[in-house]
């Protein structure tokens, strides 16, 4: 199967241009991932990975990332964090609809992991709620990759922590 996701990262002062960076990636084996460097001293890789599994192509990105760039710090795999209008979009639904879920359902809708005017959750929460429920069609694939990204991303919050207690 092909998975697409995206690897964001922090790079650290490298000599040399972005041309140079898209080359050692390429060499690494991220020839299938579209660069993208918006602004200095940052990396974005969209990946269009084909593994068995969601968790095998990101942890495979990852594994040729770090041969091209061992400097690099993951900042975030996504689709992982999402508001409303992010899973609407993927869903291919209303930001309204999504949000008429969330109120009629508060008891059992995934709580946020930032709650305020522009809450988030974790993806993969609210599509296993979606499907449990059966309302909804949720991609096999995309509550895979959600899953595999939330995977990847507490486990570097994780180690985060443990460098940094207090």
């Amino acid at each position: 199967m092909e998975f697409t996701f995206t690897l964001k990262y922090r790079l650290p002062d490298i000599n040399g241009d972005a041309g140079s960076l898209e080359q050692q990636l390429a060499d690494a084996g991220c020839d299938d991932a579209l660069l993208g460097i918006g602004r200095p001293g940052r990396l974005a890789l969209e990946f269009f990975r084909q593994s068995a599994t969601a968790q095998e192509a990101v942890l495979s990105a990852l594994a040729d990332v770090r041969k091209a760039a061992p400097g690099a710090e993951l900042i975030e795999v996504s689709p992982d964090l999402v508001g409303l209008t992010d899973v609407a979009d993927l869903l291919g639904m209303s930001r309204q609809n999504m949000r008429k879920l969330l109120l009629a359902h508060p008891q059992t809708f995934p709580a946020p992991v930032h709650e305020g005017s522009a809450s988030i959750w974790h993806l993969a929460d609210i599509l296993s709620w979606l499907q449990a429920r059966g309302s909804h069609k949720v991609s096999g694939e995309l509550l895979e990759l959600a899953a595999a990204a939330l995977k990847v991303n507490v486990a570097k919050e994780q180690e985060r922590l443990l460098q940094h207690p207090g």
